[in-house]
């Protein structure tokens, strides 16, 4: 059981993000939750970016999005290219196997966020600013 609660100690560690719900407008947070939700779903970022750009909440989850997006491209590209070397090209397999169920992780949790009205960053890649 010690492993369990070190496990879940070590999530909320790295879920300790910056929260800047506060400084958000209620009306704006309840208006814009879909749009919200819409900026982790690949390509559906695009929605919010441009349908609802002065929406503080809404921007600040595209950005989120914007940035896993990204951050999911470039990894499986470099990851793509990596598994066709031989005999190590599998160990990259696994790693690359990995990566997406932390982005998994992430989408989910982006979107749990934006369910919940929280404006809150991603854990490892949220700090990174891409939209105003």
């Amino acid at each position: 059981m010690a492993d369990m609660n070190d496990l879940n100690n070590k999530f909320n560690e790295l879920n300790n993000t910056k929260d800047i719900t506060e400084q958000m407008d209620s009306a704006d947070i309840e208006q814009n939750k879909i749009m919200g939700v819409l900026a982790y779903l690949s390509w559906l970022v695009l929605v919010p970016i441009f349908a609802a750009k002065d929406s503080k909440f809404a921007r600040f989850h595209a950005n989120q999005g914007l940035v896993l997006a990204i951050v999911e491209i470039i990894c499986g590209i470099a990851l793509g290219i990596l598994v066709i070397i031989p005999v190590i090209g599998l160990i990259f397999a696994i790693i690359g196997g990995l990566f997406e169920l932390v982005c998994l992780g992430f989408t989910i949790l982006g979107i749990v966020n934006a369910v919940n009205g929280k404006a809150k960053e991603l854990p490892i890649i949220g700090s990174i600013k891409i939209l105003k």
